[in-house]
């Protein structure tokens, strides 16, 4: 009998952007805290962290005024048994527009620096990239439990049912082997599991942390490698994401991801989010460190771990 998860990880979701104000602690920054979030490594993960800045700048500016880009950097990894720290300094309140500066702290130095703007409502010109037609329907693709609820290892367990989004990929998933499509595209489906507060700046910041999610697979799928290709080092660098139409995160979103370039152990992913009237909903860039080891050793161990995965994949799939 599979796993199940140990609480619904919606509402891990809503808790984790739920940060508290330090009271007394204010310099020239406005500071928010939030406590460790149980994860399946040591490292935090990076759409954790800009959900949770975005959050604390979104409670600075004047309601009426809805985040429409950010961007920002990831400095160092995050420990995920510490708690984080974020500091918002009001750089500008202007007519139509704010914008916010947000340190990520960790051990009083930082790991994420971002800047967002917002904008009050307003009119103009619209047009919109056409979301792609003729793909499956997510209910016709397996979830992420479906495909990894099986493997007894606790980052195979944690993916499949700790985390607080339905993902269900449209190519084969990179999880264990690549044995899809070797163009540098990507596309999923993501919902959140259950019914998220009907607050919009919730679910505008709940669509900055699964936008982290797989966009890095499309520099991945090219080049043969999955997430647990030996001695492989993955990290994201920066992360910058536009919100063009309001968003409903319970709801199906399609993610459509493509990676234009990479060189000198980095690639660049685009994503382009849909909502399943066909809405642009957001665009997301993001740069990753991809470092993979090319020496014999690596790929000696590389070799015998494909085969044991493979053995594993052939038993679980009779």
């Amino acid at each position: 009998m599979s796993a199940q998860p140990l609480q619904d990880p919606t509402a891990a979701l809503v808790s984790l952007l739920d940060l508290d104000s330090a009271a007394g602690a204010q310099t020239d920054e406005e500071i928010f805290v939030a406590t460790p979030v149980k994860q399946p490594g040591k490292r935090v993960f990076g759409g954790q962290v800009l959900a949770q800045a975005l959050i604390a700048a979104i409670r600075t500016v004047d309601s009426v005024r809805s985040v429409h880009s950010m961007h920002g950097y990831f400095l160092r990894a995050g420990d995920a048994d510490l708690p984080i720290t974020f500091g918002v300094q009001r750089l500008r309140d202007g007519r139509s527009f704010s914008a916010r500066r947000v340190h990520a702290y960790q051990d009083g130095v930082p790991i994420l620096s971002m800047i967002a703007s917002f904008q009050q409502p307003d009119e103009g010109i619209t047009h919109q990239e056409p979301m792609p037609t003729d793909l499956p329907d997510p209910e016709s693709l397996p979830s992420t439990a479906d495909l990894l609820g099986q493997f007894d290892h606790p980052v195979a367990k944690a993916w499949a049912y700790d985390r607080p989004f339905d993902i269900r990929h449209i190519d084969s998933p990179l999880y264990v082997e690549n044995t899809g499509s070797k163009e540098p595209v990507n596309a999923v489906w993501m919902k959140t599991f259950g019914a998220m507060p009907a607050d919009p700046p919730m679910h505008q910041a709940a669509l900055a942390y699964a936008s982290d999610y797989t966009l890095l697979e499309s520099i991945l799928r090219p080049h043969g490698l999955t997430w647990i290709h030996p001695g492989m080092s993955v990290a994201s660098l920066d992360h910058a994401m536009w919100w063009h139409r309001p968003v409903r995160v319970d709801e199906w979103l399609l993610y459509v991801q493509a990676s234009p370039s990479a060189s000198g152990a980095r690639g660049l992913a685009l994503g382009k989010i849909y909502n399943r009237a066909g809405d642009l909903v957001a665009t997301v860039a993001q740069e990753g460190m991809i470092r993979v080891p090319d020496d014999a050793g690596a790929r000696l161990k590389g070799a015998v771990q494909k085969k044991l995965m493979d053995q594993k994949m052939r038993r679980w799939r009779k």
